[in-house]
C-alpha cells in the first residue's frame, strides 16, 4: 500500500485543542511546566507597535502539478509582463504565507512568485517516498516552467526551501546559465544537518541522532495518536515555536503565533515523513554550480536548526557571495528580522541587475501579454495540460 502524507486540516477550535509542540517539543516541554504563568504574560501582551501585514499574500491562484500528479498552489503578485519575476521557496513545516513581509515591502522589484511545496500549506498530499529534496527540485523546476517560463529570475529559499533551490542547481545547471540571475539563501544548510545540537546537551543530541530514523517511522505510524496529543495551539506549543523558531529578538507576540499556526498545520506524519531528506542532505557540490551568480546568504548566530557555520561553509564555496549574520537572530529569519532580509533581497536585484539588464515589459515593447502558464517549448501534450489556472479562487495584486 502507498502512504500518503499531506498538511493537517482543522478549525482554529481544533488547532487550539490539539496544537503542536513539534518533534523537538518534547525534549524542552518538561522545563517549561513550571513558567505556564510567564508564558501566558507573554503571549497575551499586545503588539507594541501592532504589527500589519501578518496574513495571506492575496494573490492570483493558480495550481502546477508535480511530475507524480501533486498538486502546487501558487499565488502570484506583480504585473504579469514585469521584466523580472521573484520566486520564492519556503522551509520545512510553513507555508508560502511566512514571505508575506517580503511581499509588503519588495512588491516594487517585479512579478512574485510563491508555492506551498508538496504536502505542506494548500499543496496536495504526497506518497512519502517522494518527500525528499531531489522531488522538492523537480517540483520547484515545474514551478518555474509553468508560472515563469521567459524572463530573469531571483530565486529565494529559506531552509528547506533553500536545500531545493540546491537541488535545482544540481539537477537543472543550464537554468543557472541563462535564466536564474540570483539567489538568496536564508537559514539554509548544504549538509551535516545531522550534527545540529537543537541547543540540547551533547549527550542528549547523540541519542537523538542514534534514535531518531527510529522515530520518524514510529511517528508515521502512530500519526493519529500523535496528533491528538501535539499541544497544538497550546501556550506550550507557542513557546516551543518562539524558542526554536527565533533568537532572542523581543517579538510581537502576534508573529510567534503567526509561525505556530503555520507549524501547527503540518501534521505529524509529514513531519515524519521529511526527516530523513533533511537529515541526509549533502548538497556541498551543488552549491558549487552557484559559482558567478550573485548570491547572498542570509543566517541568525542564534539559529537552532540550520547553524551559522552551516552558511558559512556555503560562503567558503561561494567566495564572492555576501554573508550576513544577524546577531542573536533565529531560524525563521524572514519573520523575525525582515527588514534585513528584505534590504539583502534588494542588494541582490541590484547586483544581479548590473550584470545583466532586463528588457522592456512587453506591454511597453508593443507586444501581446507572454501567455504565463504554458508549459516550455516542446513538453509533453499533457504536461502542457496538466497547468491548471484558478484565478476566481484569488484577488489581482
Amino acid at each position: 500500500m502507498v502512504r500518503t502524507v499531506g498538511p493537517f486540516a482543522g478549525s482554529r477550535a481544533a488547532r487550539a485543542a490539539t496544537g503542536s509542540v513539534g518533534v523537538v517539543g518534547a525534549a524542552v516541554a518538561a522545563g517549561l511546566v513550571a513558567e505556564r504563568r510567564a508564558i501566558r504574560r507573554r503571549r497575551n501582551r499586545p503588539d507594541a507597535p501592532p504589527q500589519p501585514g501578518l496574513g495571506p499574500i492575496g494573490g492570483r491562484v493558480a495550481t502546477v502539478i508535480a511530475a507524480d500528479g501533486v498538486p502546487l498552489y501558487v499565488e502570484e503578485t506583480g504585473p504579469k509582463d514585469a521584466p523580472l519575476t521573484l520566486v520564492f521557496v519556503h522551509g520545512f513545516c510553513v507555508s508560502a504565507e511566512c514571505w508575506v513581509l517580503q511581499h509588503r515591502a519588495l512588491s516594487d522589484l517585479g512579478r512574485m512568485v510563491f508555492f506551498d511545496q508538496r504536502a505542506h500549506g494548500r499543496s496536495g498530499p504526497s506518497e512519502v517516498g517522494n518527500c525528499t529534496i531531489d522531488v522538492l527540485a523537480d517540483d520547484l523546476y515545474r514551478v518555474i516552467r509553468e508560472r515563469a517560463p521567459g524572463g530573469p529570475i531571483i530565486l529565494i529559499g529559506h531552509s528547506m526551501g533553500g536545500m531545493a533551490v540546491l537541488g535545482l542547481a544540481d539537477a537543472h545547471p543550464e537554468l543557472f546559465d541563462d535564466q536564474i540571475i540570483g539567489v538568496a539563501l536564508l537559514s539554509t544548510s548544504a549538509s551535516e544537518l545531522a550534527q545540529v545540537t537543537l541547543g540540547l546537551p551533547a549527550l542528549a543530541t547523540a541519542v537523538v541522532r542514534r534514535v531518531l530514523p527510529g522515530i520518524a517511522v514510529g511517528m508515521r505510524r502512530t500519526s493519529g495518536l500523535l496528533e491528538r496529543v501535539r499541544g497544538r495551539g497550546s501556550d506550550m506549543s507557542w513557546e516551543v515555536t518562539r524558542r526554536i523558531g527565533f533568537g532572542a529578538t523581543d517579538l510581537p507576540p502576534s508573529v510567534v503565533t503567526f509561525l505556530e499556526t503555520m507549524v501547527s498545520d503540518t501534521s505529524v506524519a509529514v513531519i515524519a515523513a521529511f526527516l530523513p531528506t533533511l537529515l541526509d542532505n549533502d548538497r556541498l557540490a551543488a552549491a558549487a554550480r552557484l559559482v558567478g551568480i550573485p548570491t547572498v546568504l542570509v543566517v541568525g548566530d542564534a539559529d537552532l536548526i540550520t547553524p551559522v557555520t552551516h552558511s558559512r561553509t556555503i560562503a567558503e564555496i561561494l567566495p564572492e557571495a555576501e554573508l550576513v549574520v544577524e546577531e542573536d537572530a533565529g531560524h525563521a529569519i524572514m519573520l523575525e528580522r525582515p527588514e534585513v532580509v528584505n534590504a539583502a533581497i534588494r542588494r541582490l536585484v541590484q547586483r544581479s541587475l548590473a550584470e545583466v539588464p532586463l528588457p522592456l515589459p512587453r506591454s511597453r515593447a508593443g507586444l501581446p501579454p507572454a501567455s504565463v502558464g504554458a508549459a516550455a517549448d516542446g513538453a509533453p501534450p499533457a504536461e502542457r495540460a496538466a497547468v491548471a489556472d484558478r484565478d476566481a479562487g484569488g484577488t489581482a495584486a
